[in-house]
This record gives structure tokens, C-alpha cells and sequence, in this order.
């Protein structure tokens, strides 16, 4: 495997949060300590929010991240692999590699490594948030060989997860999300069918024109579906078939459910 950092832009923002929450600080400690007269330096504490608000809006983080890094892992003798993610605020990206000879490769957090279990033709990859650095809040992109079948474990607890299949085998996948929105690209084909979950958040499903879906929706009232009539049909409530098939391209399976939310079918 090999690695090295990536230097995301230095930021002004954050700069004046460090010497903003100085100042305040000074100003709480002087009033403490009753030099301020009347004084009260607790008023500034809403422009904290104005601030916070400010980073979230301008960066995407709170807190400023460490500096993201680069991996790869050579494809080998691997016949068969697992990719097991657990981002739990980190935004995920998936896709297909488009240079050959790698099993896996992209962005992962500062001051670490995807985990990495080999026995004999099939590997196991892990990627999980409690093993980054806490300020670490990188996104994580990861591209993977598109001439194996692989298994997806994907879940996050508030970040999005966006997954462009398209060209990759897919021998089973568990997509699950608490709070973000879950953006997929159906693969070329799957052996078994794939489970997208969201507890708050819309779910997006893309059939490429020429694929063959079978998607099947389950929610309650607060989770709606949205389709585009003239790509997919209705033939029976919650089902729904791709319209734009060929006819030798195999059948992808995908369940959907949620609770809170809507599914859009595009």
C-alpha cells in the first residue's frame, strides 16, 4: 500500500474563529473577575453561533481537518473482496477505478490506513471513523477494480454516501445511512440484491440507460416516492422495472426503505 497527504487550502475562516474564541475568552475570564465594570461579556456568546454557522457554511466542518491522504493497494492474486465502511460523519464517495492494476485506491483521513485482511484469493477492507483522528473531516473517496465482485458494507450515522456502480460487480451490498441523503448508481450487475437503508434522508437510485432494475420501495407515510414515468413502470404498488433495458443485460435487484424521507427513482 502506498499513501501520502494531500494539502486541502488554509482557510481565513477558521483563523478568526481561533482568535475570536481567544478574545471572548479573555473578555469572559476579565469579567470573572468583575474588570469589566458593567459589562457583560456573556452577550457575545450568540456571535459564537454566527461564526460556527459561518464555518459550517463556508467549509462544510465545524472544526478545520487535518490534511487528507492518498492510498492504494495492488490488485494481486484477489478474486474476491469485501468493502466494509463505517464513516459515521465523514461524506463517502464510491466508484469504479479507472486504471488497471489496483484493487482499491483514493482518499482516506490523515495519520491513517484502511485495515486490510488477506486469506488466500479474497480480501477484506475496512474503513472505519473510530480508528481517524477525531479533528480528521476529510471526505473519504475510494475507487475500486471493476473486474471482481464485490461485497459493499456501507453505513454512516450523519454523513452523505454517494456510490456510482455503474461498471462494477456487485455480489451483495448493505447501504445504510441515520441521517444523510444516499445517492446510487445502479451496478452492471449484482448476484444478489442490493439493501439501501435511510432512517432521515432522501435516497436517489440512477438506472444507467440499457440496465435491467427491479426496485422494490418500502416505507411508511412519511417516506414518499417519486419516479419518472418514462423510465420506469408500475405494475404492482412499490415495484418498480426499469424501462430502458437490453434485452441480454442481466436483472439488478435493489430494496429501498426508510423512514423518514423520499425515494426518487431518476
Amino acid at each position: 500500500m502506498s499513501a501520502k497527504r494531500t494539502t486541502k487550502g488554509t482557510a481565513t475562516v477558521p483563523f478568526f474563529w481561533s482568535v475570536l474564541l481567544i478574545i471572548i475568552g479573555i473578555l469572559l475570564l476579565l469579567d470573572n473577575f468583575l474588570l469589566l465594570g458593567d459589562f457583560n461579556a456573556y452577550t457575545l456568546v450568540p456571535l459564537l453561533l454566527v461564526v460556527a454557522g459561518a464555518q459550517i457554511l463556508l467549509r462544510g466542518d465545524l472544526f478545520p481537518s487535518e490534511d487528507a491522504r492518498t492510498f492504494g493497494i495492488t490488485r494481486g492474486s484477489v478474486e474476491s473482496a469485501t468493502l466494509e465502511i463505517s464513516s459515521g460523519e465523514i461524506d463517502v464517495d464510491v466508484r469504479a477505478l479507472g486504471r488497471e492494476g489496483r484493487l482499491i485506491a483514493g482518499q482516506f483521513a490523515a495519520g491513517s490506513r484502511p485495515d486490510l485482511t488477506v486469506k488466500d484469493t479474497y480480501t477484506h477492507i475496512k474503513m472505519s471513523r473510530s480508528n481517524t483522528p477525531w479533528l480528521s473531516f476529510a471526505d473519504w473517496h475510494v475507487g475500486l477494480a471493476h473486474d471482481l465482485p464485490w461485497q459493499l458494507l456501507i453505513s454512516s450515522s450523519l454523513g452523505q454516501l454517494n456510490l456510482d456502480l455503474k461498471t462494477l460487480i456487485i455480489h451483495d451490498a448493505l447501504i445504510a445511512s441515520g441521517i444523510g441523503d444516499i445517492r446510487l448508481v445502479a451496478p452492471k450487475e449484482a448476484f444478489r440484491p442490493l439493501i439501501i437503508r435511510s432512517t432521515m434522508g432522501n435516497i436517489q437510485i440512477n438506472t444507467p440507460q440499457g440496465y435491467r432494475t427491479r426496485i422494490v420501495v418500502e416505507g411508511g407515510r412519511l417516506f414518499g416516492i417519486k419516479h419518472d414515468e418514462y423510465r420506469y413502470e408500475n405494475p404492482e404498488p412499490n415495484v418498480y422495472f426499469s424501462t430502458e433495458a437490453a434485452e441480454d443485460a442481466p436483472l439488478v435487484e435493489i430494496h429501498v426503505s426508510g423512514t423518514f424521507g423520499d425515494v426518487y427513482l431518476v
